[in-house]
């Protein structure tokens, strides 16, 4: 499923246009990607958690010539999903 899709869905179970619906569904994901960029955690009963992850500085090798690469510390985003989210996936 892609946005487009998604956006259909929430508009035909909602009973929203194709806009509002798009709107509410920018308007989520927007809510979470700066909520998680700010370093917050966004949980979701019964679907998972958002958090921002710090990765360290490390060493990697480049694998054309085997030399070491020094690689900066980032902060990535971090989804562990909910045991509802999972128990409905499994099919149980």
């Amino acid at each position: 499923m892609n946005k487009a899709e998604l956006i259909d869905q929430v508009a035909e179970a909602a009973g929203l246009t194709k806009k509002q619906a798009g709107d509410a569904v920018d308007a989520v994901i927007g809510g979470i990607k700066n909520a998680v960029a700010a370093g917050d955690k966004v949980s979701l009963t019964g679907f998972g958690i958002f958090e921002k992850s710090e990765r360290a500085a490390r060493t990697g090798r480049n694998p054309q010539t085997g030399e070491p690469v020094q690689i900066k510390a980032t902060s990535v985003p971090k989804f562990r999903a909910g045991a509802e989210f999972k128990k409905h996936v499994s099919g149980k």
